[in-house]
């Protein structure tokens, strides 16, 4: 999720996930090390809980880097070694590091040995021709060795001759079974799955064989599902309105044009909130128009619903109808 769930993504996904753990961008080790830590790690307090996801393969820097997500107030720190991307793989982190189970295993116990916040991390089924169950199973028990408890697993093999980041969402073949199968030989183990769950329903069933379900993409594309699940999973309140979410919004916009920020660093995050249902064309098209022209435009995102409900009709309900857990 590079480049997408940064902290104004965030801030949105938490109007409508009251209580869905949130993760960062995946940020490097030495970016945090070397680089402008308060524009990588800086968040808003309403975004928590809140995770930081970490690349890396040294175990000293991934400590470090533990600490100081720490002391700035993350929830929990995360080890990506389910990145695919070539930019990832020259920096010796991401997927590739599959292919070093016990590497992995010291960065994940130098940085629980580091912090008292949960270290977490997240992988793939296996990486190019080491790929089976027995694979993957091997990798967690060598992993969990240091001491980590919870395992986000994306239940895909990751192709990293041959397959852009694109294609490694979409062309390996999911298998959610495997993952089950995981959680069925180590019940001790907290087994969160990912990939191919787009739908809260999706979500429901992976529930029947799995501790969690993170949702990546599909809580992107279509950000309403966090709404969807928080009401089916966890306070079991009434759906929002989407008028509701957007008044909320508004003042945020207010403070981010004050310090001279473009309204559009929050309009390209929300362009999929009407994915699916009347006035989404509108709602996109208006918002794509308006926001690199109206960079101060805190009133934009209640003016794009409007310009939806004008073209289409009243595009709020079922978006805004009332619906009982």
């Amino acid at each position: 999720m590079m480049d997408w769930t940064d902290r104004h993504c965030r801030y949105f996904h938490r109007l409508l996930a009251p209580s869905a753990l949130l993760y960062t961008e995946m940020v490097t080790t030495g970016a945090i090390v070397h680089g402008d830590r308060d524009r990588l790690l800086g968040f808003s307090p309403q975004e928590k809980p809140l995770a930081l996801q970490l690349g890396g393969s040294d175990p000293e820097d991934l400590a470090q880097c533990a600490r100081i997500a720490r002391r700035r107030g993350y929830d929990e720190v995360n080890l990506n070694v389910g990145c695919p991307s070539d930019r990832v793989q020259k920096g010796r982190f991401g997927a590739c590091l599959m292919l070093e189970p016990e590497l992995v295993r010291d960065c994940l116990a130098a940085m629980i040995g580091a912090v008292d916040i949960p270290v977490t991390v997240k992988c793939r089924l296996g990486v190019d021709d080491h790929y089976s169950y027995a694979y993957f199973r091997d990798f967690i028990s060598t992993v969990i060795e240091s001491g980590c408890h919870v395992v986000v697993a994306h239940a895909r093999q990751a192709v990293l001759a041959g397959l852009s980041p694109k294609q490694n969402r979409e062309i390996p073949p999911l298998h959610h079974d495997w993952v089950h199968r995981l959680k069925s030989e180590f019940p001790r183990l907290k087994v969160i799955i990912n990939g191919g769950i787009g739908a809260v329903e999706a979500a429901e069933a992976q529930l029947r064989h799995v501790d969690g379900v993170m949702l990546g993409r599909a809580a992107y594309q279509s950000p309403w599902i966090l709404a969807e699940c928080e009401n089916r999973f966890a306070s079991g309140a009434d759906l929002p309105r989407i008028a509701d979410i957007l008044d909320q919004l508004e003042p945020y916009l207010q403070r981010l044009v004050e310090t001279g920020e473009p309204v559009s660093r929050v309009t390209r995050h929300v362009l999929g909130l009407l994915q699916g249902r009347p006035g989404a064309k509108i709602w996109r098209r208006y918002l794509s128009q308006h926001a690199h022209l109206q960079k101060d435009n805190t009133r934009i995102l209640h003016e794009a619903l409007d310009a939806a409900t004008r073209a289409v009709g009243d595009v709020r309900p079922p978006l805004d109808q009332v619906v009982s857990p």
